[in-house]
């Protein structure tokens, strides 16, 4: 059994293939850097975060995905996946600051249960190529973007966030 919480969190499988994590992402709230897995309230990722990718050849691009795929509860996600966050052409050794936002940060509110709030990179083939904001942020799909814009993850980091006086856990299935 895999130790590796993208595939414990059922990350891989529910949002993502299997991949190869090839690019260091790092992502801060108020300065802390994110652990896949972790528990945050809501008070706590009302601001968008600091993210950062580590490299030394600008030229190359990602483009950041921000995901909720419990939306709007864990145990009926209707709304699989909800876009909270689009961001391209992020030059490599930069932050998400120095991309083009496509959809802009919404912070996580979830209603019911414990949601996971995934980020995933892709590594962009190439600059500016246009990408369309997409009509709503409910089913968007990661997977069918990584395809319909040739996009490749190359890194993914998620967190757990409930209701900010939520009670219960998530179940294990």
């Amino acid at each position: 059994m895999s130790r590796d919480p993208l595939v414990v969190g059922h990350v891989v499988g529910d949002i993502l293939d299997p991949f190869i994590k090839s690019v260091s992402l790092r992502v801060l709230y108020n300065n802390k850097e994110l652990i896949n897995g972790s528990e945050l309230k809501p008070s706590q990722v009302a601001n968008e975060p600091k993210i950062e990718i580590a490299g030394c050849n600008s030229r190359n691009l990602y483009t950041l995905v921000m995901v909720d795929p419990d939306s709007p509860s864990p145990s009926n996600p209707t709304n699989r996946e909800y876009l909270h966050w689009l961001v391209t052409d992020i030059p490599e050794s930069t932050t998400a600051t120095y991309g083009n936002e496509v959809v802009s940060y919404e912070s996580p509110k979830p209603n019911a249960g414990i949601h996971r709030f995934v980020f995933v990179l892709f590594r962009q083939s190439v600059s500016g190529d246009q990408i369309s904001a997409p009509g709503w942020r409910a089913n968007f799909n990661t997977r069918d973007f990584s395809a319909l814009y040739n996009r490749h993850p190359v890194a993914a980091v998620f967190f757990n966030c409930r209701r900010e006086n939520g009670c219960g856990g998530r179940r294990i299935r």
